[in-house]
């Protein structure tokens, strides 16, 4: 059984990386290349022209994201070529779903002005020293020890973290139809990258604090029949949205849930102020 579980979480990475980060775990296309340039036009006209009262520009929101060292015993980096998804990738059966397809895939919600995204993994501990002891047959304690490490080793939760900016109550009105989605979606629906939608079959909500709102979702998908749950936070600080999507491998190959990175929101929205 354990020998089992092992391979289930391996061969279920796959899916955990489609249903989240299908890019950062295998590409995009160029697509979203016109799309980020529009939006950092509009972004710098904005800042121009005097950004509305509570809107941030992008400089500014590079310095409120999270940076390496911020969360202790989690890795913080910058998205790569590649590792983000543009609306026009994602599809949805549903049209009061697409918020959340967007949201779990890291796709900024509504019109913002500005964005800035990083990718937080947590660093899993270190497994504990336990060979052989100088014999070259592996006993079945060494197997099981060596399950245990490759387990430990998977069972780290990574997080997409997008900070948004809005002008005229646009950060209200995104989360507002983000938690529409949330109850409207909540039997199920079919969302991801076109071509490759995942089938969510449950969303129950969670507790989460912070900021002037909050609000938290286990989200949970089907991928040939092995359940993968995300976990979905976000938190709204004036004019500003941070949205937390995660995914954890261990979780995604067992089924089991796991729980909200509080430390990476905590983190993040103490930098809001």
């Amino acid at each position: 059984m354990r020998s089992t579980a092992v391979r289930r979480t391996t061969l279920a990475a796959s899916a955990a990386c489609l249903a989240l980060l299908a890019t950062a775990c295998g590409g995009s296309d160029s697509g979203g290349g016109d799309e980020e340039k529009a939006k950092a036009g509009k972004s710098e006209k904005s800042s121009s022209a005097g950004p509305a009262a509570g809107a941030k520009t992008s400089a500014e929101l590079e310095k409120l994201v999270l940076a390496d060292g911020d969360v202790e015993g989690h890795k913080v980096e910058k998205l790569g070529a590649g590792d983000s998804v543009s609306a026009k990738e994602v599809s949805s059966d549903k049209d009061e779903c697409a918020p959340l397809a967007h949201a779990q895939l890291g796709v900024p919600l509504g019109d913002p002005a500005a964005t800035a995204q990083r990718i937080v993994t947590q660093e899993p501990e270190k497994p504990a020293d336990s060979g052989t002891g100088g014999s070259e047959e592996l006993t079945e304690e060494d197997l099981e020890n060596f399950e245990d490490a490759i387990m430990g080793a998977l069972d780290a939760t990574t997080t997409m973290v997008t900070l948004s900016s809005y002008e005229d109550g646009g950060a209200q009105k995104a989360l507002a139809d983000l938690r529409t989605a949330a109850e409207s979606c909540s039997g199920g629906f079919t969302g991801g990258v076109k071509g490759d939608g995942q089938k969510v079959t449950g969303i129950e909500e969670e507790k989460v604090t912070g900021g002037e709102e909050a609000a938290a979702w286990t989200v949970t998908s089907e991928q040939e029949g092995e359940k993968v749950p995300l976990k979905l936070a976000v938190v709204r600080q004036g004019a500003t949205l941070a949205v937390f999507s995660s995914f954890n491998i261990a979780a995604a190959g067992s089924g089991e849930d796991f729980d909200l990175p509080t430390a990476v929101i905590e983190a993040q929205t103490e930098k809001l102020g």
